[in-house]
């Protein structure tokens, strides 16, 4: 298996541009199984993820063409209802998002038990309660779940049991299959769940209240009725975004990030702004001026600083890593707390094999104190975000890093290495 070899302490420098949002895309691909007609999705990373998500909806018998770089179109006519229990379906938990749309079609669902990132219990009753509520029973055989809809799916009034974003995903698909109006109370509004909103009204879909945290699903009256064709265009990646400024204020460099949209970063700025790291946004761009020394901002009362994790308009859960090695590289103290996930901050162990000054104070919090002065290591990829977060102390620390296992990276960052070298980064691609 591959590693990067990372020499370290070079600033990075330059203009990078980020990719389609990974959240987004892959619930935009499955929801091409609501339409017999060509949806084309626009401005589509190409990671890993994506790949194995489009292998999903061949497996299932729809068609994947690719029109041009960053371009996909889909064709679900023969798309069947069932996905045996292979590898491919356990990969990455966003093969459950096919369920909301299957349902819709076909009135039934067979998948295996999605895999994912191992950053903790990820609970699928959220997605399970909102189709039982639809009308839908739902039964666990061995590594599969068979959800199925005999007299179709009926809208509902559903209160999801926690804001999650994949949960909303699927209930916002299956409702649009459904008979009448479902209103998603609790709902999940992240950037990328208003971009499959915009995907699916494209399509013909009604829904009101997108971007709050209450949707009304307009359905289109059961018995198989589908959605037509579409073309949209996904929006740049705001957990990409959020990488790629760590990035640089971790290496002293001056980086611009052209086409960042702002307009969705407004908590990703005000907590690096915490942790001391100026940007300037210009326009459609962020700009991250060169040689910032970083000083953790104390609270008013002068205790020590949060910072954690919430649903949007939150701090998103996956920039938590990013934050924490941002953390180790600022003078002061600052508690991290990631609310959400209870094997997230399992990853600590290795920055403190790297010089880190990190306290695991328990599964879900850690309190950093910097500046530290990390050296080279020989480390481990456990997933996509801690991935990057130990590439960020590897391009930060004094000496030569190994990274194992990158193909947890390559999962969610498109052709990191090519990108970083871009700006100027000692980074290769070996043999493992």
């Amino acid at each position: 298996m591959a590693i990067f070899v990372v020499e370290g302490g070079r600033p990075l420098q330059g203009t990078v541009r980020p990719a389609g949002n990974k959240n987004e895309a892959l619930p935009a691909i499955a929801a091409a199984l609501l339409s017999d007609a060509a949806v084309t999705l626009a401005n589509v990373p190409e990671i890993t993820d994506v790949e194995t998500m489009l292998e999903l909806v061949h497996a299932l018998g729809g068609t994947v063409e690719r029109p041009g770089p960053g371009r996909v179109t889909i064709r679900a006519g023969e798309a069947g209802f069932r996905l045996d229990a292979s590898d491919l379906g356990r990969r990455i938990r966003g093969s459950f998002l096919l369920a909301g749309p299957l349902l819709a079609r076909h009135g039934r669902a067979e998948l295996p038990r999605p895999g994912g990132d191992a950053i903790g219990r990820r609970r699928m009753d959220t997605h399970l309660h909102a189709f039982s509520a639809l009308g839908a029973s739902v039964e666990a055989f061995g590594e599969m779940y068979r959800i199925q809809a005999s007299r179709g799916l009926e809208g509902a009034e559903i209160f999801l049991d926690e804001a999650s974003v994949m949960g909303t995903e699927n209930t916002l698909m299956a409702a649009v299959g459904a008979r009448g109006i479902t209103t998603i109370s609790n709902a999940a509004s992240e950037p990328h769940v208003q971009g499959l909103c915009g995907l699916l009204q494209s399509m013909g879909a009604r829904i009101d209240g997108v971007g709050s945290n209450v949707l009304r699903v307009h359905g289109l009256g059961g018995g198989g009725r589908l959605l037509g064709g579409a073309t949209h265009a996904l929006a740049p990646d705001h957990i990409e975004v959020g990488s790629f400024l760590g990035l640089s204020a971790v290496t002293g460099g001056g980086v611009r990030i052209a086409g960042a949209g702002p307009a969705n970063l407004r908590m990703i700025l005000l907590v690096f702004e915490r942790l001391g790291v100026r940007v300037e946004i210009q326009g459609d761009d962020l700009w991250i001026p060169p040689g910032q020394e970083l000083e953790v901002v104390s609270e008013l009362d002068g205790s020590i600083p949060r910072v954690d994790d919430a649903p949007w308009p939150g701090f998103p859960a996956d920039l938590t890593s990013i934050a924490l090695v941002t953390a180790t590289r600022a003078r002061g103290t600052v508690l991290i707390h990631e609310k959400m996930f209870e094997s997230r901050l399992f990853f600590v162990d290795k920055l403190i094999s790297m010089g880190a000054r990190i306290v695991l104070c328990d599964p879900h919090r850690a309190l950093v104190a910097g500046p530290s002065e990390l050296r080279g290591a020989r480390i481990s990829s456990p997933d996509i975000r801690a991935g990057m977060a130990l590439l960020m102390a590897a391009l930060s620390a004094r000496g030569t890093s190994e990274i194992g296992n990158i193909a947890q990276i390559d999962r969610g960052y498109e052709r990191i290495d090519d990108r970083l070298r871009a700006l100027g980064a000692e980074i290769e691609r070996a043999p493992g």
